[in-house]
């Protein structure tokens, strides 16, 4: 009888994106036309032999030091670099990359979160829990790539030409205590520091507001470079890019109403540093 053939783990380890290694053969080919050894190239760019290999063969990303340094060591012209924010983009879960793309590209950016704080204001430690908690597990290089491209898009907040960026964030996921006392406090002070920023606004939904459009689950509404409207939403490891014109006002008419019913930004700083000091 034939052996019965073992399944694979559902968390998405096992499959590595082709970016990583059309990356990985670029890498080798301008080491062999700069006539080096991977134990060559490993030691310029101080990373280990099993670092580069890894890279190479497409089985690990490039992050951006390596990158800098691989320029810089093969003469690469720029090549490696211009891959790199595809290479971290791929870090990110499958179903988030498309509107990640649209997002980097974003005048403005809106959205809606009932139960955490949205991934473009976490800190660290925080999305590290998040991801820490994944269901059905990640593994701990899985987890690493997520939280380093969750960290990557931040740069959407200081980026020139500036987005504007909304938040309005349920006053649920301030108070829910996401890791220790130290990962939150550190958490809320990060949305005081962010919330300062001239292109960003903080706002706080109160539990006790009653009904609002928001019950209905979190939502971002988009506008492009070339000032096309999208919506976007999800739930449970599934994303939905919305870009049907009607639908994507209605999202905008009801993330009007939303904005309007939440505390003011004055309002959602004191609250939040008073959630803060209660830690």
């Amino acid at each position: 009888m034939a052996a019965r053939q073992q399944k694979k783990p559902c968390n998405g380890d096992d499959d590595k994106p082709a970016i990583w290694a059309g990356y990985g053969k670029l890498v080798r080919l301008f080491r062999d036309r700069a006539g080096l050894t991977q134990q060559a190239l490993a030691d310029a760019v101080q990373y280990s032999y099993e670092q580069v290999a890894s890279i190479e063969q497409g089985r690990r990303p490039a992050k951006a030091a390596f990158t800098e340094a691989a320029e810089r060591v093969l003469g690469a012209g720029g090549v490696l670099a211009t891959l790199q924010d595809e290479v971290e983009r791929a870090k990110l879960p499958t179903f988030f990359q498309d509107f990640a793309l649209i997002e980097t590209e974003a005048v403005s950016r809106f959205s809606y979160d009932p139960l955490l704080v949205p991934g473009l204001l976490q800190t660290e430690a925080y999305a590290r829990e998040l991801f820490a908690g994944h269901c059905p597990q990640l593994s701990e290089e899985t987890a690493e790539q997520h939280v380093e491209a969750r960290l990557n898009r931040q740069k959407l907040l200081t980026r020139v030409p500036m987005a504007e960026l909304s938040f309005v964030i349920g006053e649920a996921a301030l108070r829910n205590p996401l890791g220790s006392a130290d990962v939150m406090r550190e958490q809320l002070q990060h949305l005081l520091q962010q919330g300062r920023l001239r292109n960003v606004e903080v706002q706080v939904m109160p539990t006790v507001r009653g009904f609002h459009p928001g019950l209905n689950g979190p939502m971002v509404v988009l506008e492009t470079l070339e000032h096309r409207q999208v919506g976007y939403f999800e739930s449970q490891g599934v994303g939905l890019v919305i870009s049907h014109a009607a639908k994507v006002s209605s999202l905008g008419l009801r993330y009007g109403k939303l904005r309007s019913q939440a505390l003011n930004t004055e309002e959602s700083a004191r609250l939040i540093e008073r959630i803060a000091g209660e830690l």
